[in-house]
């Protein structure tokens, strides 16, 4: 498949007044309103091709749909990688998670996926290929452009080609597992945010048995990343034992060997389902106000008899909510009223993971950003015969 191949595609489908869904690796269906019944699929998985590899200039240049573990494995031999923290790293593909503008918990270290965007190739609605940026950082030509399509969904173009800059891979990491005694859960939250040198992650969750590493204490668990050279990483663990001692957590287990895939673990989780009986949330607001939040949405989900498994990223404040019940049919009949007892709450409470038949009734991106109407003018100008993922986006878009 090539860009000309998606070209002609969809000039084809504009002109005959066909709608056109784009599929990837499916890893972020979850996050949104379903598309509307379409005429044709595009999947880009065939685009999986590295087009230009500049070690040197740490650059690296991909067709979008590279799979995020083929990225890493690209890169690594260079000792570099492009930190997108995305769930299932194996499946899900460059393109996808641009266009569903993840956010990873690395952010505060290492910037948005975005930030990492200084190129692409798309083809438009109408079959126009477009190309914007290029493949040198500090080329700003275009760049605003690229960063346009980001969190998108598809809705502008399909992304064919995107042009990443690459950072220093750090040499080595580390995985700290804290069970929360009584009383100690907000104390060890608020010392991560107080350390000297930032971990690169750290959550609290409650829950999730068996998909992230560590047992539950009374008030949860810690789960710490931290990354850097040997030095830093021995000076900085002196730094976070301290710290959690301070807190009132008496003992903690390290992980070394297989640190990162604990960390990749913890991020799959925040999209696992349990079958068809979950729905999952993801609420974002500064990190002191996340905890209160959580324990809101608890005390709202023990009014409709619902389990809650939770995460809370400490450095970045998102608030990470999986919904269930015994089975989907007693999800089913709780489901949409505790979505709406949410909503009045929370109002920008975001659907992000759910396989269950009522997903596609909820307020799924709660309420409307202030600038809806530029991104409807938006995409009405891009798309004006509503050819790509028709209803995708944010209100019906």
């Amino acid at each position: 498949m090539t860009a000309e191949t998606i070209s002609e595609l969809l000039a084809g489908c504009d002109r005959e007044g066909k709608t056109v869904s784009i599929a990837a690796g499916g890893t972020l269906c979850g996050m949104g309103l379903s598309a509307a019944r379409t005429d044709e699929t595009l999947s880009t998985l065939a685009l999986d091709g590295i087009v230009e590899d500049a070690p040197s200039d740490l650059t690296i240049a991909v067709q979008s749909g590279v799979t995020l573990r083929a990225l890493s494995h690209t890169l690594a031999p260079h000792g570099t990688h492009v930190p997108f923290d995305a769930p299932r790293a194996a499946e899900a593909t460059v393109g996808g998670t641009l266009a569903a503008g993840w956010l990873g918990p690395r952010r505060h270290v290492y910037g948005r996926a975005r930030d990492f965007l200084i190129g692409t190739t798309v083809v438009l609605a109408d079959g126009t290929i477009a190309r914007a940026g290029g493949m040198v950082v500090k080329n700003v030509s275009g760049y605003d452009m690229s960063r346009l399509y980001v969190g998108s969904f598809g809705t502008l173009c399909i992304l064919v080609q995107a042009n990443l800059k690459t950072i220093v891979l750090p040499p080595h990491a580390r995985v700290f597992l804290a069970r929360l005694l009584e009383g100690t859960r907000e104390r060890a939250v608020a010392q991560m945010q107080m350390l000297a040198v930032a971990p690169s992650a750290a959550f609290w969750v409650r829950g999730y048995r068996g998909a992230i590493d560590g047992d539950d204490g009374a008030e949860g668990r810690m789960v710490i990343l931290l990354e850097g050279s040997a030095e830093l990483l021995e000076r900085s663990t002196r730094d976070l034992r301290s710290a959690l001692g301070r807190a009132g957590v008496p003992e903690t287990r390290v992980i070394d060997a297989g640190a990162r895939e604990a960390f990749e673990r913890t991020v799959d989780a925040y999209v696992a389902c349990v079958g068809e009986r979950s729905i999952t949330y993801r609420l974002r607001m500064p990190a002191e106000g996340a905890q209160r939040a959580l324990d809101g949405l608890e005390s709202l989900a023990a009014r409709f008899e619902l389990r809650v498994d939770a995460i809370i990223d400490a450095m970045n404040g998102d608030t990470v909510a999986r919904i269930s019940d015994l089975d989907a049919h007693a999800l089913a009949a709780k489901i949409e009223m505790f979505d709406d007892a949410l909503h009045d709450e929370q109002p920008a409470a975001m659907v992000i993971a759910g396989n269950h038949p009522a997903r596609s009734r909820l307020q799924v991106w709660g309420e409307l950003p202030p600038a809806f109407e530029q991104m409807r003018a938006l995409k009405q100008r891009f798309d004006p015969n509503r050819t790509l993922n028709p209803g995708r986006f944010v209100g019906g878009i």
